[in-house]
């Protein structure tokens, strides 16, 4: 697959540069790899500006997430309807009850650290 397959939806992101949501949309952008960040407040990460709410994306292979469980609940029924390939739960994002809807839909999912994923090359397999 080449990298414009694995567009990604990071749903969490901030502009705060500590937060992992934030370096990994940088290095996704570095990688030139697709990225959509969401978030709760306005802003950008390296030119790519973070969406509200529950904007429709089209063609998601992965959502990133960085929202701990009890706030990931509003979005189960958005994550789902992107279809992604693929959900990674970031570590603090692991959800038993998302995580067995999504395996229902035949959705991968991956208790994993994307930054480490892309970091070792993993990201792309």
């Amino acid at each position: 697959m080449n990298k414009g397959s694995f567009k990604t939806l990071i749903l969490g992101a901030s502009t705060n540069e500590t937060r992992y949501s934030n370096i990994v949309t940088k290095r996704l952008v570095q990688q030139e790899i697709e990225v959509v960040p969401i978030g709760i407040r306005k802003g950008e990460i390296d030119g790519v500006t973070i969406l509200q709410g529950m904007p429709h994306i089209e063609n998601v292979h992965t959502v990133s997430l960085y929202l701990n469980p009890k706030r990931q609940e509003e979005y189960y029924d958005y994550i789902i309807s992107l279809k992604p390939h693929r959900i990674i739960f970031n570590p603090g994002t692991e959800n038993i009850e998302l995580w067995e809807r999504a395996k229902k839909e035949g959705i991968q999912c991956l208790e994993a650290c994307t930054l480490v994923m892309l970091s070792t090359g993993s990201y792309l397999l």
